[in-house]
């Protein structure tokens, strides 16, 4: 007689996961379950909820880098377990680490001896560098004002409006006034002229941007530094200058390597840059770096000995991964000088084909500059029918996402769509995204004409009544786009 074990609902082994009760039940929002789970279902179950995201190469709103070679994708791998604060117990990353500095500080021109090290530090990110670069800044103009005998309580910084929400940060949480140099018509960075007017005693120092979030351009950082040395020869101040070169830094040596915007200018003490974004590693890696020891005050700096040596820090955080450090200095010995410049050539010729498309179009103005980080910032020359959120939101069915938004002050009244050019962006991809984007074009020119149609058989509305009504028909008729273009 053949003997039967029944299986019990514990006995998984047996079963898929899309065949277990683990995809019956929904997944744990707010407590943690009292269960455990086999690994293969958390797996399935965690991958196929991700599947709903965005897809990272496509998504061309970011800055930050979503493709790396499989090599140094291994040694990431290797290397994720690695916690960057053990200086002692991983003195090879920390050796890497320092190595980064170095390189980075030459190719921003930083007055060093061939052996010379120089003074930097790596952080999760440009925001991370700032806080600290502005930190720098502060404690500085404390001691000397200390030193004077002068008060401290009334320390600002001078930015243009176009600066990233980390500026804004730094402001508000180290109790720093921002002066912000309003935008106009046309010119969307800050205005040199305007912005060492609105220096003063108290203005611990000026922050230009290499490569503006919202279009691209390159601030006029050499024009910054004469009028600011003559303002400064004038009043007996000694305000400096930092370089938000977030975006710009891993772009400007390569293809404007004649551009002065770096420590070749004497005002221009620290820079900021970050390694995720054309530095060509994944997001979690930013630079900072000194000009020279002066200029980071060494109050600043801790000194710990429980990981085993006394270790040097000064960062806001304190464990990281070393993985991004890691990956950072593998792509400077990958590719070097030339490669960064190859890589960079092409994102600007592609910029420029993407470029030159939409402008055939014949639907939009562009915004953006030339020279610059490669990007194409741009607008509708008529968006009276239908605005850029409507082109942004109407290119998320076919795969794209490219974001649109307003100028800050005083340029609220531009809107904007922006495509940021990576290294994995290649010239099929913007010749096909300038395809998805006419076809866009002519749905939406097809809408005003149900609308008003639908609108004249109405009676006579108010202006709020009318804008709902409007409102109502888009959504329907976007529902409706979706229903008729299903994938087999």
């Amino acid at each position: 007689m053949a003997l039967s074990e029944a299986t019990t609902e514990s006995d998984v082994s047996i079963h898929s996961t899309f065949a277990s009760r683990y995809v019956r039940t929904s997944l744990p929002r707010f407590k943690i379950p009292m269960n455990s789970i086999p690994k293969e279902a958390a797996y399935q179950i965690i991958n196929d909820e991700l599947m709903l995201d965005g897809n990272p190469r496509l998504n061309l709103a970011s800055f930050v880098t979503t493709w790396m070679e499989p090599e140094c994708d291994k040694l990431i791998m290797s290397s994720i377990n690695k916690n960057y604060v053990d200086m002692d117990e991983y003195p090879v990353t920390t050796e890497l680490q320092n190595r980064c500095v170095n390189m980075i500080a030459h190719i921003f021109n930083a007055p060093l001896g061939d052996s010379e090290a120089a003074v930097g530090v790596g952080t999760v990110g440009s925001s991370e560098a700032i806080m600290l670069a502005g930190l720098a800044f502060k404690r500085k103009w404390q001691n000397k004002r200390k030193a004077e005998g002068k008060p401290i309580d009334k320390p600002n910084i001078v930015t243009g409006a176009n600066v990233q929400v980390c500026w804004e940060k730094f402001a508000r949480y180290f109790e720093v006034e921002l002066k912000e140099v309003k935008l106009r018509d046309g010119y969307y960075v800050m205005d040199p002229t305007i912005a060492v007017e609105l220096v003063d005693e108290n203005t611990i120092c000026v922050a230009a941007i290499l490569g503006s979030t919202l279009n691209g351009e390159f601030e006029d950082v050499k024009l910054l530094n004469e009028l600011l040395m003559k303002k400064n020869q004038q009043t007996g101040w000694d305000t400096p200058i930092h370089v938000d070169a977030a975006s710009g830094g891993f772009i400007a040596p390569f293809l404007y390597p004649e551009l002065e915007w770096d420590f070749r200018l004497p005002l221009v003490k620290s820079i900021n840059v970050s390694g995720h974004k054309y530095g060509l590693v994944y997001a979690g890696i930013g630079w900072v770096i000194w000009r020279s020891k002066e200029d980071l005050p060494d109050e600043l700096i801790f000194h710990i000995n429980y990981l085993g040596a006394d270790q040097p820090t000064f960062t806001l955080n304190f464990s990281k991964g070393s993985s991004q450090v890691i990956a950072q200095y593998y792509q400077l010995i990958r590719l070097g000088f030339e490669g960064y410049r190859n890589i960079m050539e092409n994102c600007q010729e592609n910029a420029t084909v993407l470029k030159e498309g939409l402008e055939k179009t014949g639907h939009f103005n562009i915004v953006s500059k030339d020279n610059g980080v490669p990007l194409v910032a741009f607008s509708l020359k008529d968006n009276s029918c239908h605005t850029e959120f409507e082109v942004s939101d109407l290119l998320r069915r076919y795969g794209w996402i490219v974001p649109a938004y307003t100028m800050p002050p005083d340029a609220e009244h531009v809107t904007v769509l922006r495509v940021v050019v990576r290294e994995d962006f290649s010239r099929t991809l913007a010749e096909r995204l300038v395809a998805d984007i006419q076809k866009v074009l002519h749905e939406l020119d097809a809408l005003p004409a149900k609308v008003t149609a639908k609108i004249q058989l109405s009676h006579k509305k108010t202006d709020l009544e009318t804008q709902r009504e409007i409102t109502e028909i888009w959504k329907k008729f976007v529902s409706e786009r979706k229903k008729t273009n299903g994938v087999c």
